[in-house]
């Protein structure tokens, strides 16, 4: 661990890894006492100890001392086109631009799925959509995630903002389209007319979302190569996200048993569709920066990606989520190619 990670994450009382009441869990998703659903272990625990594992209340370090320019912002194993012809003839400069790019657009995506989806999913719970889930101890822990959810949005922000000032470029976020998640969330949103079929799907890609980030995350919070800054980022966002995965698992197994037949399908679809949205490389925006950056050949190069059916996905890990389809007696249902949603390590 390099001197900037150490300075980021020191803390004795910190917890590494899952929190001591994850562990031994199956599959990192905690089950839940369908007769007793809101008032598990799981939760009272995690509302106990917020304040000693939330990022929230650890203090911040000074970013620009700590940035180190030699060091790439992005990982470029996981670039879509790592591989490609074109990028591997760009000279250092423009990939080293490419790879900033890439931080800055990860940084805003996943500043969309905090504010688009997760806390809005939970903010519906907290404002009784769901009546089976009104107890005071899953309100606290839903708004301790909200609070962690807006303050990750605050550290994505930084790491964006140290980013352009170390590497003086503009790379300004409202360049690049909004996230492919989130159009698709808004997409299957605006394409339904009942509140409740509105309400589910928030939940679904929430649900989606906060059980699936962990591998994402875990692929720049591992990385010994890259910026300290931005790997210690991932590592801070992912130990409150194992204590989101758990509520959200919650959230969402307590609420398809007690929704009737056609809601139960209505959910599940939305679950899916969530799932193919989540594993779905961003072109869009690949294209957008492109024309950005001014990659001669850029657009070819992503196109010949596009058309590979390798390409399509981006590397997660669903554990979690295949564990909890399972508990929910759905996965003979799923039309989902599991296979493909693994991290490459």
């Amino acid at each position: 661990m390099t001197d900037a990670q150490n300075t980021l994450l020191a803390d004795e009382e910190f917890p590494t890894g899952l929190p001591e009441e994850l562990k031994g869990l199956p599959e990192g998703v905690p089950r839940h006492d369908p007769d007793d659903q809101v008032e598990s272990a799981v939760i009272s625990r995690l509302v106990g100890n917020w304040h000693r594992r939330a990022t929230v209340k650890r203090a911040e370090p000074d970013l620009d001392e700590l940035f180190e320019l030699d060091r790439p912002d992005y990982p470029e194993g996981i670039l879509p086109f790592h591989d490609h012809p074109t990028y591997q003839a760009l000279d250092p400069a423009k990939k080293s631009e490419l790879l900033s790019w890439a931080w800055i657009a990860y940084n805003r995506h996943t500043i969309m799925a905090e504010q688009k989806v997760a806390n809005p999913a939970f903010a519906l719970v907290m404002e009784g959509e769901y009546p089976m889930l009104q107890d005071e101890a899953l309100n606290i822990s839903l708004a301790q995630a909200m609070v962690d959810e807006q303050y990750h949005t605050l550290m994505h922000l930084n790491a964006s903002a140290v980013t352009r000032r170390r590497r003086a470029m503009a790379m300004p976020d409202n360049d690049l389209p909004i996230s492919h998640t989130a159009r698709e969330h808004l997409r299957l949103r605006e394409g339904v007319s009942q509140r409740w079929q509105k309400s589910l799907t928030t939940l679904a890609f929430a649900t989606v979302s906060e059980i699936s980030i962990n591998a994402y995350l875990d692929l720049l919070a591992d990385d010994p190569d890259i910026q300290p800054i931005n790997s210690s980022t991932a590592k801070l966002h992912n130990r409150d996200e194992y204590c989101h995965a758990s509520i959200s698992a919650v959230l969402a197994e307590v609420v398809h048993d007690k929704l009737d037949g056609e809601k139960q399908r209505f959910f599940r679809d939305m679950l899916f569709e969530g799932l193919e949205a989540f594993v779905a490389t961003d072109y869009t925006t690949w294209h957008r920066i492109m024309d950005l950056t001014g990659v001669q050949g850029g657009h070819e190069m992503l196109a010949d990606c596009q058309a590979e059916t390798s390409r399509k996905r981006l590397v997660r890990d669903y554990t979690g989520l295949h564990t909890l389809i399972e508990r929910m007696g759905v996965q003979e249902l799923v039309e989902f190619d599991w296979s493909k949603s693994h991290v490459a390590r």
